[in-house]
């Protein structure tokens, strides 16, 4: 191997210098998942030297280059390291300025005269950039609330810069073409919703308050867009290293999620003034995502993922649904995502603690629960989720090898990491709660699993409607399916 880059992957590299094994896996903690070898013999293969760095949170041209050193220290003759900006990666030069200008946001300075630095300085800059920007400000210790809080002063920003790009493109059927073809729904339904909000008579008549409401549900099918990015787009982007900027956008899908909240209580009160007033600032905040999606997100997206990312992704994405349906079929033959196998015997038996099933068997005994189960690993990655036709939660095959704090919101990161620390140190072996979600009571329940010895093997997550269940009383011994 004469030159390590960002696409080398784990696989390689250890094959080509197999004394590199205990160096990568004591180069962070994240790292000594190496030293399993059946990790090494699947996610090693595929998993890239860009990708490992985004899992440990540290510089990509600092990993290659000590990895660099340390074939050179042992074979006398260091590889050559290409550089991260050839590779397509962002000018490390102009991400540092384009660092500086954001902290003088955050710090007061007034937008205009961080703008004409910006010109002054940088001329033109790249959706990645201002992507690789704001990863590398939360890595550094800036609060992703922060960062959220001015993320359309960022785009304002660079806006001038962003429009000279030509559009993204994608062919029809493809996961960036339905999002596109969405957006495009999505905004000219904001757009009704805030002209009937505006042109609302006062008093209204029951006439227009239905109007209203049927606008208003329109519009809210942006949540389906949403959950769509998150559990689909946001976890091979994750894969990459790219977390930082997910992690806003999610955070900005959470506060749409509010606003529409308080719109449907507002229609149902028939309180104009409330409708007028938070209206059509929430087609506001949804059409400045779109413009985000269009203009960094997407394109950062094609540039980073591979094709046969995008055929999972493509894959995955019918289990969450649509606001306009793919354009038609893409690829010809969508690659279905991986599907893990359980060991069984020669017959076809898979050994339990208790009995034996056959594979067909367990996994449709799991898919038939009146409950829906997770499980999360000892290393916090999700390893399974039991598929049903209506799921309470989204799930999508995405999701498998994901970060479960990737799977949720910021703003309860804390909760599930408190739990997790909890589980493995032994302290708790359960955390229960119960809320009431879209006309439902639920109760979700947290286990921690453990083998004979009470080692830490994972976290079982277990949701179940009980909406029925608080209402039955008496006795019930007979069949009646009436």
């Amino acid at each position: 191997m004469k030159t390590l880059t960002p696409k080398t992957t784990v696989h390689e590299l250890l094959e080509a210098f197999p004394f590199l094994l205990d160096y990568l896996a004591g180069y962070h903690p994240k790292f000594a998942i190496l030293r399993n070898a059946a990790m090494r013999a699947t996610m090693g293969r595929i998993a890239t030297l860009e990708q490992v760095a985004g899992i440990g949170d540290v510089p990509l041209e600092r990993l290659l280059k000590d990895l660099a050193a340390r074939i050179g220290e042992q074979t006398g003759a260091a590889p050559a390291v290409e550089a991260v900006a050839a590779a397509g990666g962002p000018d490390r030069a102009k991400t540092e300025t384009l660092k500086k200008i954001i902290r003088s946001l955050h710090e007061g300075k007034d937008s205009a005269a961080a703008r004409a630095e910006f010109a002054r300085l940088l001329g033109q800059v790249q959706p990645n950039e201002i992507a690789a920007m704001e990863q590398e400000l939360i890595r550094e210790g800036m609060p992703v609330g922060e960062i959220h809080k001015l993320c359309d002063l960022h785009v304002n920003v660079f806006r001038e810069s962003l429009e000279t790009h030509e559009d993204v493109q994608a062919p029809p059927g493809h996961p960036v073409h339905t999002y596109l073809a969405e957006n495009h729904e999505i905004m000219r339904r904001a757009d009704l919703f805030t002209e009937r909000c505006r042109n609302m008579p006062e008093p209204a008549q029951a006439e227009n308050w239905n109007g209203l409401r049927e606008a208003l549900n329109a519009m809210a099918a942006v949540e389906t867009h949403y959950t769509r990015k998150e559990n689909q787009l946001f976890p091979y982007l994750e894969k990459h290293g790219f977390t930082g900027p997910s992690q806003v956008m999610w955070g900005i899908h959470d506060d749409v999620r509010r606003m529409l909240k308080a719109l449907r209580a507002a229609v149902e009160k028939k309180d104009i003034a409330a409708v007028r007033e938070t209206g059509p600032e929430t087609a506001r905040v949804i059409a400045e995502m779109i413009y985000k999606e269009e203009k960094i997100l997407l394109p950062t997206a094609l540039r980073m993922l591979t094709e046969e990312e995008w055929k999972r992704i493509r894959a995955g994405d019918d289990e969450l649904g649509y606001v306009v349906p793919p354009a038609g079929p893409w690829p010809s033959e969508t690659a279905g995502a991986a599907e893990a196998r359980v060991p069984a015997d020669a017959s076809g038996q898979i050994p339990l603690n208790t009995g034996v099933l056959t594979l067909k068997q367990l996994d449709r005994m799991l898919m038939s629960m009146p409950v829906e189960f997770s499980f999360v690993d000892e290393n916090d990655e999700v390893r399974y989720y039991s598929g049903h036709d209506e799921r309470i939660f989204p799930r999508s095959p995405a999701v498998i090898g994901r970060k479960v704090q990737n799977c949720h919101p910021q703003k309860s990161v804390h909760m599930v990491n408190a739990i997790l620390e909890a589980f493995r140190a032994g302290t708790r072996n359960v955390a229960e709660f119960w809320i009431p979600f879209q006309g439902k009571f639920l109760h979700i329940s947290y286990h921690a699993v453990r083998d004979e010895s009470g080692r830490y093997l994972g976290t079982l997550e277990v949701t179940q409607d009980i909406t029925k269940l608080q209402h039955l009383k008496g006795e019930k011994r007979l069949l009646d399916w009436d």
